[in-house]
């Protein structure tokens, strides 16, 4: 029995597959770069409410921050300072990624109860924030803010409790590698964007991931430098950022650190379960602060 073998076809065929190959990973590659333009920041220009509509006397802020080398030089940033305890450490609020300052205001009602002043900013295009919000932005933002506490307040780099949720704990653990401050609160926080990309994408090479992810959000490497006491808080029910990527940040981070197992989802915990996370919070700062 003689099988004839179409070389021409075959190789015609194997040129196709690699056509084909060659056009996904392109597609895949330009989803992935609008991926990463589309929905790695949601901020929300329209201020909702304010401290005082939950009975808190704040101070309306604005203060600049650097562009980098851009033409206009720098961004006008907008926050809020509610003055507690004189004598209490003051927190520096990241917050997380979509909305703005106005939506955090559960928060800074339970910090205020428990005695803390508070500065929350709202980063670059958020808010009343001028700009567009990008990785190094957001970055120089918790630096112009960590500033302005240390010249206008004169909060002292001792006195200040660097607090970062969700993509916010990005820019906390960065202000905490490159500042002096007191202590470091991690809420909801993941290690790097390759590894957040590995959980959305899993069928994906993570090396190919992290070679053509413009934004690196590489917070597995900075926390290793940083030696202030640390407590990082994740939930198990977080549907967003898988608490494996919480355990990976804790197992990387220097001692003297702590590890609290919230409740809830990714955006409930410490709204939901205030007692528990206030409790876990204050405990902590009272362990190893100098007041």
């Amino acid at each position: 029995m003689c099988i004839k073998i179409d070389i021409k076809k075959i190789m015609g065929m194997q040129i196709n597959l690699g056509i084909a190959i060659c056009l996904l990973f392109a597609a895949f590659l330009f989803y992935l770069k609008n991926f990463e333009k589309n929905n790695i920041f949601y901020p929300s220009r329209k201020i909702s409410a304010t401290p005082k509509d939950a009975g808190l006397d704040y101070e309306d802020v604005s203060f600049s921050a650097s562009l980098g080398s851009g033409p206009q030089g720098k961004v006008t940033l907008n926050g809020w300072f509610i003055q507690g305890k004189s004598q209490a450490p003051v927190i520096l609020f990241c917050h997380g990624n979509a909305g703005n300052i106005s939506h955090r205001i559960p928060l800074l009602e339970l910090f205020h109860q428990a005695g803390f002043s508070v500065f929350i900013f709202d980063y670059r295009g958020y808010g009343r924030s001028t700009g567009r919000p990008s990785e190094q932005g957001i970055y120089d933002d918790a630096f112009a803010a960590y500033q302005y506490l240390l010249k206008e307040k004169y909060v002292s780099p001792g006195d200040v409790i660097i607090y970062g949720e969700s993509i916010g704990t990005q820019a906390a653990v960065d202000l905490a590698s490159r500042a002096p401050a007191g202590l470091l609160v991690l809420y909801s926080g993941f290690s790097s964007a390759a590894d957040m990309g590995k959980a959305i994408f899993p069928w994906f090479p993570e090396f190919l991931l992290r070679a053509l992810s413009s934004v690196k959000f590489d917070s597995l490497s900075k926390i290793k430098q940083i030696s202030i006491p640390k407590l990082i808080i994740h939930s198990r029910e977080d549907e967003m950022v898988p608490f494996r990527l919480g355990e990976k940040l804790f197992a990387a981070a220097k001692a003297p650190k702590e590890f609290l197992i919230m409740r809830g989802g990714h955006n409930e915990g410490a709204y939901a379960y205030q007692e528990e996370f206030i409790r876990a919070f204050t405990a902590f700062v009272n362990k190893y602060s100098r007041k």
